[in-house]
Parts: structure tokens; sequence; C-alpha cells
């Protein structure tokens, strides 16, 4: 389980969608949106890590449309939110901020983000049944399951970190239009990055 755990810190560490979403959002929208999004991102884990318990993320393994259809939305949900702030980016200067979200679009965000990515349920198939042991009482669903839950705690903590510090930008940020323009467009450019990797991305 400590390797388990250590191996989950190292991957919710390292640059990935879900935490340059993260940091993105919270740098845009402040810190408590950045948690918000985390939430939704780790609800859409939870869909993932059942799945898998399940045993109906092999689908995506198995069929080549699933996965195409899956990425493809994703994507384009992803270019959606990337037009969204380059249009943003170029209104008056009066008008020049974020849009403002409601709590409830920023958590929907977050699941949207993360179930509409099937590499993720492709990754936990793969990485889940290498800490299970198939041979001890407990039965194979519930202890992916467990290790589903303890790898989305993981992630939890470090993204809520992640949202805290990247929102430590958004006070400032809202105080200088020019700022404002420039990080609206870097992260519209990352999100066209981000769907393009998924859009091109194999099994």
């Amino acid at each position: 389980m400590l390797t388990f755990l250590l191996a989950s810190a190292l991957l919710s560490i390292a640059p990935g969608p879900d935490n340059l979403f993260v940091m993105t959002q919270s740098a845009l929208h402040g810190p408590k949106a950045g948690i918000l999004v985390t939430l939704g991102l780790c609800s859409g884990l939870i869909v993932h890590t059942t799945l898998v318990a399940l045993g109906v993320a092999a689908i995506f393994m198995v069929s080549t449309l699933a996965f195409v259809v899956l990425k493809l939305a994703g994507a384009a949900y992803l270019l959606y939110l990337a037009w969204q702030l380059w249009r943003a980016s170029a209104l008056p200067a009066e008008r020049r901020k974020a849009p403002l979200l409601t709590p409830r679009q920023l958590y929907v965000r977050g699941i949207l983000m993360n179930i509409s990515n099937p590499k993720v349920a492709i990754f936990f198939l793969a990485f889940l049944p290498q800490f299970a042991n198939p041979d001890v009482a407990v039965a194979m669903p519930l202890q992916l399951l467990t290790l589903g839950l303890g790898f989305i705690g993981v992630a939890l903590v470090i993204f809520v970190g992640i949202a805290l510090l990247a929102g430590q930008l958004a006070g400032w940020l809202k105080a200088q239009g020019r700022a404002q323009l420039l990080v609206n467009r870097a992260a519209a450019l990352v999100f066209i990055g981000l769907a393009l990797r998924l859009a091109f991305s194999s099994r």
C-alpha cells in the first residue's frame, strides 16, 4: 500500500491534463474555483474506478469505436473551453476578465474533463491491478475499489495544493488587464494542446 500511495503521489504531481486544468482554472478564477474543479475531477475518478472494478473499462481496450468516440468528445469539450477563453480575452478592457462561473459549473467542468478522457479508464485498468493480490480473501473488485479510492485521496490532497498555489495569482491578474489578457490566451493554448493530445492519442 505504501508503494502504491507513493506511486500515486508521483503520478499526481507529474505534469498532466488534470493538474494543468486545475492550475489554469485556479489562476483564472481563484483557489476556490480550483478546489471545485478538483472535486469534479475526483468525482470523475470515482466513475473510472467503478468501471475498472466492474470490468467495463476493458471495453475501451477492445472497442476502437468506443475509444475514438469518447476521446473526440473530450477533445471537442476542451476546444470549446479554449474558444471561450480566447473570445473573452478579445473583449474591450473594461469587460476583459474571465467569465464568472457558478460552483456547480466548475464542479461539472471537472467531471466532464475527467470522464471524457478514455485514457484515464485505461490507465486505471493497467495501474490498479498491479497492486491487487488475487491470493487474499478480499474479492478483486473490492480491492480495486479500495486502491482507486486511495489514489483519489492522494490526488485530492495534491490537486488542492496546486489550486491554492495557483490561486494566489488570481487576485493580481484581475488587477492587471494586460496580464489577464495574456493568461487567458495562454490558458486557451493549453486547452488546445490538451485537446490535440487527446484527439491524436492511441490506446
